[in-house]
């Protein structure tokens, strides 16, 4: 199958790419429709805009809050944004404990006990994240609703050692967006349709649809997101955010509903870089139960925060996708713009080319992931506690259920995984060596040839219109799948907006460079300063 036809029609990443004002690179909100609603105002009342990790520590180091209090306001957001108002539909489910553990981790601090900066903090997660609690693990999946896992997953385990209140689970695009070729990214059989708080017909991207627009509209201070080939990084781009995509086997996998064991991994969504250090050094860790962690041993860092270093692009050298200074989308403007700032900051910079040999992986790469989900969704089934316990049955529910759980889009990869062979198949195998190890060899020779600290491209373009009759469009420049396919660690940091719709930077390094590439990304964030707040526009037209 051609990886663009793949991507176009959203089945991995949802690009969700535009031409829309291909000539204009505004910043802010120029040419936006006016609000008429109140949102905007709404918006800007709210005490807690923008707040940072370090900023809500702060405040309950100084008494001004608690972590009780914290909770009590961004549920207070979420039942006036997210499910009133402008009604983003982020928000799959809230947590019924969420303000029984803020009670618990208040009476620790007046103890004396803080566990660290995550102490206290309301944090979000994705809804095909295991948590051993009164909440559902489903996908969005309507044929998985009502389970609820028996414990967290590893990284939830984390989480909580750290001290984060689980506020509450995210939508997603269904099956984490791998189920249909005609699928719209952000919609879900059990949590409907999220909308992008920029925009309000736009697509917020997928799969991690419902994190990234809950942390850009402040429904949360950060959120965990998944990825598999540019659900971690296409959302955080087009709302706005940081999205860091970690190296395979830095972050565990288990308690994670799957699709790849090759591709998989969490990671932190957030509005600033500072956030995605601190949250990502707090899932970090070896797990028996996902033997890929093993790999981290003696390279997972205590404290990524270390390597934020304002003038981190002096004496730099970068790849530059130079596919992605060409071609009518808005974003062109935007990344010749950056471009310009990395060096200005000190950075040198030379024109590499990724995408193109990229392409000629992307039939593999699906084929891959075919394989590898129907092996991995059997085994976490088998020992969930759902009624569906194979891939085939949920494909029978899906089709018993049709006006539910398909009423827009079909199960085409389902069916198409369903009627594969197992992992010793050598059609499985020699597509995971061209994927994968393609994939790393073309990044790693890049890297070593040109001595570059990172690569460095277009993120997504900006969001197209949300469109449940025929899926999702495509097209454009995107930085997803090299780094998605060799495993290695992929951030993404806002660049500026094209007509109000935000698109992101992307920098792209070896395995385990998370502590370099999130030098050179912070510098640039604070040299650029590009995150702009959502207003919850209604559409252009209307």
């Amino acid at each position: 199958m051609n990886r663009r036809l793949f991507l176009r029609n959203g089945s991995l990443a949802g690009l969700a790419l535009t031409t829309i004002g291909a000539t204009a690179c505004t910043t802010e909100t120029n040419k936006l429709p006016t609000a008429t609603d109140g949102t905007a105002a709404n918006s800007e009342a709210f005490e807690l805009q923008e707040a940072t990790i370090n900023d809500l520590q702060a405040k309950m180091a100084n008494g001004q809050y608690t972590a009780r209090s914290l909770t009590e306001l961004y549920l207070k957001r979420i039942e006036a944004i997210d499910k009133a108002g402008p009604k983003l539909n982020s928000i799959i489910e809230v947590n019924p404990d969420a303000l029984t553990i803020a009670d618990a981790l208040d009476k620790e601090r007046k103890a004396g006990k803080v566990r660290g900066p995550l102490h206290g903090i309301p944090v979000l997660v994705k809804d095909n994240i295991d948590t051993g609690d009164k909440q559902q693990t489903t996908a969005g999946s309507l044929a998985l609703a009502g389970h609820k896992a028996t414990q967290d997953a590893f990284i939830i385990k984390k989480l909580r050692e750290a001290g984060a209140v689980l506020l509450g689970k995210t939508n997603l695009s269904e099956w984490a967006n791998f189920r249909s070729t005609r699928s719209t990214s952000g919609w879900s059989s059990r949590g409907s349709q999220t909308k992008n708080p920029y925009i309000l017909d736009r697509t917020p991207s997928g799969s991690s649809a419902g994190s990234g627009a809950a942390v850009s509209a402040n429904l949360c201070c950060v959120a965990i997101g998944t990825e598999t080939d540019g659900s971690i990084v296409s959302p955080s781009s087009c709302c706005g955010l940081v999205g860091i995509k970690p190296t395979v086997g830095l972050l565990s996998r288990s308690g994670i509903i799957p699709i790849s064991a090759t591709q998989d991994t969490a990671g932190p969504m957030t509005r600033t870089v500072r956030d995605a250090a601190i949250l990502l050094g707090a899932l970090t860790g070896e797990d028996a139960a996902d033997a890929v962690t093993k790999e981290s041993t003696g390279k997972i860092q205590p404290d990524y925060t270390k390597f934020l270093q304002a003038n981190g692009l002096k004496g730099k050298r970068l790849g530059i996708e130079k596919r992605h200074l060409e071609g009518v989308s808005g974003a062109v403007p935007l990344f010749k713009q950056a471009v310009e700032l990395l060096k200005a900051q000190g950075a040198t910079v030379v024109e590499v080319e990724i995408d193109k040999p990229a392409d000629a992986l992307g039939e593999a790469e699906y084929d891959v992931l075919l394989y590898e989900f129907k092996d991995g969704v059997n085994k976490y089934l088998a020992t969930a506690n759902t009624s569906v316990k194979t891939l085939a049955d949920v494909i029978a529910f899906n089709t018993t259920n049709q006006p539910k759980a398909m009423p827009f889009f079909q199960q085409e990869i389902l069916e198409a995984s369903q009627k594969l062979d197992g992992l010793g198949s050598p059609k499985y195998q020699a597509a995971l060596r061209k994927s994968h190890l393609g994939a790393r060899q073309l990044l790693d020779s890049a890297l070593k040839i040109n001595q570059l600290d990172a690569i460095v491209g277009i993120t997504t373009g900006p969001a197209r219109v949300i469109d449940l009759i025929n899926g999702d469009a495509g097209g454009g420049p995107g930085s997803s799948s090299p780094a998605a396919m060799a495993g290695y660690p992929h951030i993404t940091v806002p660049m500026g907006a094209v007509n109000g719709l935000p698109v992101g930077l992307s920098f792209v390094g070896g395995a385990y460079t998370e502590g370099p590439l999130l030098t050179v990304a912070y510098a640039y964030e604070q040299a650029s300063k590009k995150r702009i707040v959502p207003e919850f526009k209604p559409p252009f037209v209307g």
